[in-house]
């Protein structure tokens, strides 16, 4: 579903992404994991097009990532959720059902305003709403087209813990639909139980990818060691 060749992005000099390569397939969760400034985001903006590539091939299902048939196919939850003053959280899903022509947009909008705890939040306008709102907003907007690819950057962070619970079984049912997720992420333990892969970034350049069980294998940690020693591990300073 998703094809990144020789992706590079530079900044002058500056390499921000260092020619990486990986594929997702289908009904596959892989948690993008890296310190600050390892390039997770730009990784990301590159991919969903809200950065231009230095160099690089990027297809999704198929076509170029920058076309609309691309752009049907996937949505994005950016760290900082944007949302627009002046229309009420109804409205924001209305929007959205009418750009991507959602059928019965009513039925499934108020389905995923449930299931976070928006309903009586419904009609309030987004100037108005708390980070954690905006969160769950932009997370129900992404939901609300059923695209066949998602890509969440820092999708945790802001939700209170049931919305954070609610997010994880969502995962896991987008997953055995055949969805195909990218969560990048500085909260380890929040993929650690629902990634098939780990994506591990450091500098611009991936230096683990693979299931964690496998990870742990290749780089001798023991088997009871957590994600979190084995990140700590990979990225420490030399």
């Amino acid at each position: 579903m998703l094809e990144v060749e020789g992706l590079i992005k530079k900044y002058g000099n500056q390499y921000a992404v260092n020619g990486i390569n990986f594929s997702l397939e289908g009904g596959e969760v892989v948690g993008l994991l890296g310190p600050n400034g390892a390039g997770k985001s730009t990784t990301m903006k590159c991919i969903v097009g809200l950065l231009r590539k230095t160099a690089g091939e990027i297809r999704i299902g198929g076509h170029d990532h920058l076309s609309v048939e691309a752009k049907k196919l996937f949505s994005y939850i950016p760290e900082t959720p944007h949302v627009y003053d002046l229309l009420t959280v109804q409205e924001h899903l209305q929007f959205i059902a009418q750009a991507y022509s959602v059928s019965d947009w009513k039925q499934k909008a108020e389905h995923w305003m449930e299931m976070y705890e928006l309903i009586d939040k419904k009609d309030k306008l987004g100037r108005d709403l708390s980070k954690g709102m905006r969160q769950k907003v932009s997370i129900c907007c992404a939901l609300l087209p059923d695209p066949k690819v998602l890509f969440f950057d820092e999708p945790m962070i802001g939700l209170d813990p049931k919305a954070i619970k609610n997010t994880k079984r969502i995962f896991r049912e987008l997953k055995e639909q055949g969805k195909t997720i990218l969560v990048s992420t500085h909260l380890i333990d929040s993929v650690e139980s629902i990634a098939d892969r780990i994506m591990i970034m450091k500098d611009g350049n991936i230096i683990g990818n693979d299931t964690l069980s496998n990870l742990k294998a290749s780089f001798n940690q023991e088997n009871d060691a957590s994600l979190e020693d084995l990140f700590l591990e990979l990225t420490k300073d030399e």
